[in-house]
């Protein structure tokens, strides 16, 4: 098993898949009456969420605890980072806490393998600018394999603000090495030129969805991230739901076997209708349970429990 998580890139075929056996495994546990493992006892896992969260924090803490580690929940808002501390100190304090894993999230690319350098635990990427989220893909690929029941041969739209997505980037990457076909739809200015080909060699890309619904086995719909645009990328919102948002009627177009996915938070009435998240082809909630499995197989791998 990999020291870090850090990208999508991190994995291979066979690692990834030993994640998503894992997290099959560690489902069980939420039936129980007690959800607990004993696996991570003794070991300190730390959340450093420099950027507001919801679904990613509180999962990863759910997923700690739930394997017994001890979890610290650090957030940049009240702490010495308002005072001006970088994050290269901020991380040597970690390191002299004895933190065993630190799950970051920054809002600059490339935070992680930075801390990576300095701290002698692993480093767990839970969002790093308009970078990278490895574990939301493997969430992702998961409940696809739980819905679909398998991966290799599938056709995954991806849909949406493309250019500020680290879901996207990281969706393409893992996707592709477990033998999916991907499709990054949205208007021109939100795909970056030649995304496709630069992350994994067989993504295609398509500005017209209604072309692409039909032969989708998944449409994983994206956030529009108006917190990170300094421009205007499309003329309005409800021009942009009228090309690109998912309503009952392109929902009808997929085949009858189609999910729909979102990563959340979602723009109801945007990228997607309530009347496509509410329907029984969507799996937003279930994503949210299966990111708590997800989590704790990477937490239980990379920290190598052995007490299951």
């Amino acid at each position: 098993m990999i020291r870090h998580l850090l990208s999508g890139a991190d994995l291979d075929a066979a690692t990834a898949t030993q994640i998503l056996d894992t997290a099959a495994e560690m489902a069980t546990v939420a039936g129980r009456e007690v959800k607990k493992l004993p696996a991570l006892r003794g070991r300190t896992v730390v959340n450093l969420f420099y950027e507001d969260s919801t679904r990613t924090r509180i999962s990863f803490e759910a997923a700690a605890k739930r394997l017994s580690a001890d979890v610290i929940n650090f957030s940049a808002k009240g702490s010495s980072v308002a005072k001006g501390e970088s994050l290269k100190d901020t991380a040597l304090t970690l390191q002299a806490m004895g933190a065993d894993a630190v799950v970051v999230r920054h809002p600059a690319s490339g935070a992680p393998h930075r801390l990576a350098n300095w701290v002698d635990g692993s480093v767990v990427n839970a969002g790093d600018g308009t970078h990278e989220h490895p574990t939301q893909a493997l969430l992702d690929a998961y409940t696809m394999r739980s819905r679909l029941g398998r991966l290799a041969g599938l056709h995954v739209a991806v849909v949406g603000d493309v250019l500020h997505s680290r879901v996207a980037r990281s969706n393409v990457l893992l996707l592709s090495t477990l033998g999916a076909k991907v499709t990054l739809v949205g208007p021109p200015t939100l795909i970056p030129v030649h995304i496709g080909q630069a992350l994994a060699p067989g993504t295609d890309v398509s500005y017209d969805l209604d072309a692409v619904l039909p032969q989708s086995d998944v449409v994983m719909m994206l956030r529009v991230q108006r917190e990170r645009m300094n421009d205007s990328y499309f003329p309005s919102a409800r021009e942009y739901a009228r090309r690109y948002g998912l309503d009952g009627p392109r929902m009808r177009r997929l085949p009858e076997h189609a999910i729909v996915m979102h990563p959340g938070p979602m723009n109801r009435g945007m990228e997607i209708t309530p009347e496509v998240a509410d329907s029984p082809r969507s799996t937003i909630v279930e994503q949210v349970a299966n990111g708590v499995s997800v989590r704790m197989a990477v937490l239980y791998l990379l920290l190598g429990g052995n007490n299951l």
